[in-house]
């Protein structure tokens, strides 16, 4: 079965990309496109996707705003926040609002459609760039974590790939295993960490508590 995407977008140059991007493949299809965040909020529902990309910066009611209100009646959607936002302010507000993943609106296709992909998955895809803000707001503590020590050394590999933004393809090239066998590395870092997210876990790494908020998100759908 195709995975289900929505896009919430006011751009319509923008939209029409986005469209052209994910119906170009034989795994995704659009279906359905909005304008506004008071549009997808009266008719996305409608559409149950799977996934839907959400722009930040709508005019009217924010992006944030809109999944905080969508996410409750979509609790199995997953929502990936399109921005050109890179302050860590930005990233809390929308993983709190229920987003799974965050990307910097100048991804590349083949990037945004990984990404779907992954978050469909289960992942919590972000660029680098956010990935690595988000260790730098928790790097403020240097106690450690004794659960680290209690990973592999291939976990660890793992762990610090996810820390730098990669998508669980990336993470499979670069160390050379199958994509499933990443998705199980993975699965065994959260349970050892103790996290369920990507964020959760790289504020472990970063040797700092999980943030409740960042809790309370995660345990939405991340």
């Amino acid at each position: 079965m195709r995975i289900k995407v929505s896009i919430v977008e006011d751009d319509p140059q923008a939209r029409e990309i986005f469209v052209g991007w994910i119906n170009s493949t034989e795994d995704l299809q659009c279906t359905s496109e909005h304008p506004s965040a008071e549009h997808a909020i009266r008719n996305l529902s409608r559409a149950e996707p799977d996934v839907v990309l959400m722009d930040i910066n709508l005019g009217g009611m924010t992006g944030v705003e809109c999944v905080g209100r969508l996410k409750p009646c979509l609790p199995d959607t997953q929502f990936i926040m399109l921005t050109v936002y890179e302050d860590a302010d930005h990233i809390f507000q929308a993983l709190q609002a229920g987003a799974t993943g965050y990307l910097l609106k100048r991804a590349q296709c083949a990037d945004l459609l990984a990404a779907i992909r992954e978050v469909n998955a289960g992942g919590s895809p972000m660029t680098p760039n956010i990935a690595r803000k988000l260790v730098r707001a928790f790097q403020r503590s240097s106690k450690p974590i004794p659960a680290m020590a209690e990973l592999s050394s291939r976990e660890r590999e793992v762990l610090d790939l996810l820390s730098q933004g990669y998508l669980y393809k990336e993470i499979a090239e670069s160390l050379d295993i199958r994509l499933p066998t990443v998705a199980t590395y993975v699965r065994r870092v959260y349970e050892k960490l103790q996290v369920q997210s990507r964020s959760e876990a790289i504020a472990r790494m970063a040797h700092l508590p999980i943030k409740s908020d960042l809790v309370s998100c995660a345990k939405k759908g991340d």
